[in-house]
């Protein structure tokens, strides 16, 4: 029977791991409900385990790149419907995942640091969209915005890479080094969630409140 620490070929990895890092983030940025922060984790424990000297290097570009490809994707769709006299349901599937006290301190965070918010907004959990929707509201223009993602996703990239070598670092076995990394990522992106709800008087949360990997 297969053991779990059995890895296919590193070629193998390489050409099935970068395509399928690329994918899932991308779509995590446009559906934001994948944990593409785990997603990354996971990718930079196979690669830290790789003899290849540029593997690391490689889930970084990919991670980034693919981070801003979904998040401009988001942007322009969300600037359509915020144009369109009927909106659109990307745009409404922004606001519902942009609780109005969230919206409402992003958009006074964003007025007073500017662009610096975007590149924090990516670090904090559940905090891209609500600063996304800002800008929205704000009248952006897509430059604009994309000028200040991009630090936003190199940033994130090398956060959740961070956490990934920390994972493989400590752990013998690949599969144990990326089960330590997305527990730390699921940890970290559900603290803030459960810290605003232990602080809500009676535990309540307003709907859509919930912190999200992103």
């Amino acid at each position: 029977m297969t053991q779990l620490s059995e890895l296919p070929p590193e070629s193998t990895q390489q050409a099935v791991g970068y395509p399928s890092v690329f994918l899932l983030v991308t779509l995590g940025a446009l559906v934001p409900v994948v944990p593409t922060g785990a997603v990354v984790s996971s990718a930079a424990v196979v690669a830290f385990h790789q003899t290849a000297p540029l593997s690391m290097l490689y889930v970084f570009l990919v991670a980034s790149f693919a981070a801003f490809l979904g998040d401009i994707s988001l942007y322009w769709l969300g600037r359509r419907g915020v144009g369109s006299k009927n909106g659109s349901r990307w745009l409404a599937a922004i606001r519902r995942h942009a609780p109005p006290d969230r919206l409402e301190q992003a958009q006074t965070k964003l007025r007073e640091h500017g662009v610096t918010v975007l590149v924090l907004s990516r670090l904090v959990p559940a905090g891209r969209i609500p600063v996304m929707l800002a800008c929205l509201l704000g009248d952006w223009p897509l430059r604009r915005f994309a000028r200040g993602d991009v630090p936003a996703c190199l940033a994130w990239a090398a956060t959740y890479q961070l956490i990934g070598v920390l994972g493989g670092s400590l752990f013998d076995e690949a599969w144990e080094g990326v089960l330590a990394a997305v527990v730390l990522t699921l940890v970290l992106s559900g603290a803030p969630a459960l810290w605003r709800r232990l602080r809500r008087p009676g535990g309540d949360e307003s709907p859509g409140s919930a912190g999200r990997p992103t």
